[in-house]
């Protein structure tokens, strides 16, 4: 089985390639850096995902598959949400994003949060079905850890008893939100026996 994908975050495509490495052959989509990127007008995961699914599909044959995903916080109303990645600005280092989270939580003392990832597979402008993964934990109140990326060194996780940031990936991807979104996809798939 061949599938495409489209991301330019480094940290997310490592993710795919490990989540799908004994079940498809992953390829990025050819030329995704000249494609102008697809505009995520979206409130919620699902539609964001979807809108870059439909539109990056028209640029290759074949399916591909597109992710949106991120961290809600109890306290903050489910922020930081689909503006996970671009919390602090539009061009946020991680570091600026987790900064700014620590600084909103400040006095919060429900810490409760979730990863959330939307996975949307599509083929040439034609939307197949989409698949949802989710991980609860809490956030501490300083990072620990140097593996992952985004607020993976914020997210304790109770059942490791330490942050995503402190595991290596095969132990994060046991578990992780976006192997388990990427994983029901693979069983769908195989249940239609593509190829």
């Amino acid at each position: 089985m061949r599938l495409f994908c489209a991301t330019t975050n480094p940290g997310k495509l490592v993710e795919f390639r490990k989540a799908l490495e004994d079940s498809c052959a992953l390829e990025t989509l050819p030329g995704l850096k000249s494609i102008p990127p697809c505009d995520e007008t979206g409130s919620t995961f699902e539609e964001n995902a979807i809108q870059k699914a439909l539109y990056y599909s028209r640029h290759c044959e074949g399916q591909l598959f597109v992710d949106d995903s991120g961290l809600e916080v109890q306290a903050l109303g489910g922020a930081p949400g689909v503006y996970s990645a671009r919390f602090a600005g539009p061009d946020a280092s991680d570091e600026a994003n987790n900064r700014l989270l620590l600084e909103r939580m400040q006095s919060a003392a429900d810490r409760s949060a979730r990863f959330v990832c939307v996975v949307a597979l599509a083929s040439q402008g034609e939307l197949i079905d989409t698949f949802r993964g989710l991980v609860n934990g809490q956030l501490l109140q300083a990072p620990r850890g140097l593996n992952g990326f985004g607020y993976d060194p914020l997210f304790f996780y109770p059942p490791f008893g330490c942050t995503f940031g402190e595991v290596p990936l095969e132990r994060k991807m046991e578990v992780s939100h976006r192997a388990q979104a990427l994983r029901a996809m693979v069983a769908q798939l195989r249940e239609l026996k593509v190829d």
